[in-house]
C-alpha cells in the first residue's frame, strides 16, 4: 500500500491572508478601500493579533495593501512595474552570487532588448520618435553632468519600450537596468565610454526614425555586445 503523505499544518496567518487575498481578488475590497481594523479582523477570523499582523504585513511586501501607522490598511492598485520590484532585491542578490548569474542576465537583457526595439521600429509614430528623441537630447546634455548620465541613459531605453504600449515590457527593461545599475557603473571607468553610448543610441534612434527593424535590431545588438566585451575587460 503506497503511503499517504500527512496534509501539512498551515500557520493561522496563512489562512487569514487566503481570505483577505480571495476578497480583495473579488472586487469585494477594492483599489482604495480600506480593510477592517484589526479588531474586526480579530473577531471576524476568530485569530489573535499577531495572525493578523502577520497576514498584512505579508499583504504590504505582496504590493497590494499600503500600510500606514494610525490608520487601516488601504488596498493598492496592481501595476506591471509593482509586481517586477517584488523580485528587486531577490535579483541583485542572484547576480551577487556568482559571475554566471550576472552573465545570464545580460544573456537575458540583450534577447529583450533586440525584441523591444524591433517592435518599436515597427510601431512608432511621429509623437514616439518626438518623445525618443527628447530623451536623445536629453542624454547629450547629461555628458556635461555626469551624475546624471546613468538616469538618461535608462530614460532612453525606457521610452523605447514604451513605444510598445506594453507596460510589462516598462517594467521589465527599468528593473533590468536597475538590476545592472553596478556593471554600468563600472563601464563608466573607461575613456571615452560616454561618447559612444551617445553614438550607439543616436544610430539606434535614426533606425527607429526611419521605421528599419533590421538596422534597429543590429544598432542595439552592437550596443549591449560592446558594453559586455567592455565589462569583460575590466573584470579580467
Amino acid at each position: 500500500m503506497k503511503s499517504i503523505e500527512p496534509i501539512p499544518r498551515r500557520k493561522l496567518y496563512q489562512e487569514v491572508l487566503d481570505r483577505l487575498l480571495a476578497r480583495i481578488s473579488s472586487g469585494e475590497y477594492a483599489v482604495g478601500d480600506q480593510l477592517p481594523s484589526e479588531r474586526q479582523l480579530m473577531e471576524m477570523y476568530k485569530v489573535g493579533r499577531p495572525a493578523i499582523r502577520e497576514a498584512m504585513q505579508t499583504l504590504s511586501h505582496m504590493g497590494l495593501v499600503s500600510i500606514t501607522h494610525g490608520e487601516r490598511a488601504r488596498v493598492t492598485p496592481i501595476t506591471a512595474a509593482r509586481v517586477i520590484e517584488q523580485v528587486g532585491e531577490t535579483a541583485k542578490h542572484f547576480i551577487a552570487t556568482a559571475p554566471e548569474n550576472l552573465e545570464h542576465l545580460k544573456d537575458a537583457r540583450v534577447f529583450f532588448e533586440v525584441g523591444m526595439v524591433r517592435l518599436a521600429a515597427q510601431k512608432a509614430t511621429e509623437e514616439d520618435i518626438n518623445r525618443l528623441a527628447r530623451r536623445l537630447e536629453d542624454h547629450r546634455e547629461s555628458l556635461s553632468d555626469l551624475a546624471n548620465f546613468l538616469p538618461c541613459d535608462m530614460a532612453f531605453h525606457r521610452e523605447i519600450a514604451m513605444i510598445s504600449g506594453n507596460p510589462i515590457y516598462v517594467a521589465v527593461s527599468q528593473s533590468m537596468f536597475a538590476w545592472l545599475a553596478v556593471y554600468h557603473v563600472k563601464l563608466l571607468r573607461a575613456p571615452g565610454a560616454e561618447q559612444i553610448t551617445i553614438q550607439e543610441h543616436e544610430r539606434i534612434f535614426d533606425a527607429i526614425a526611419t521605421r528599419d527593424p533590421d538596422e534597429a535590431d543590429a544598432a542595439m545588438s552592437d550596443h549591449l555586445k560592446r558594453a559586455s566585451q567592455l565589462y569583460r575587460q575590466f573584470e579580467s
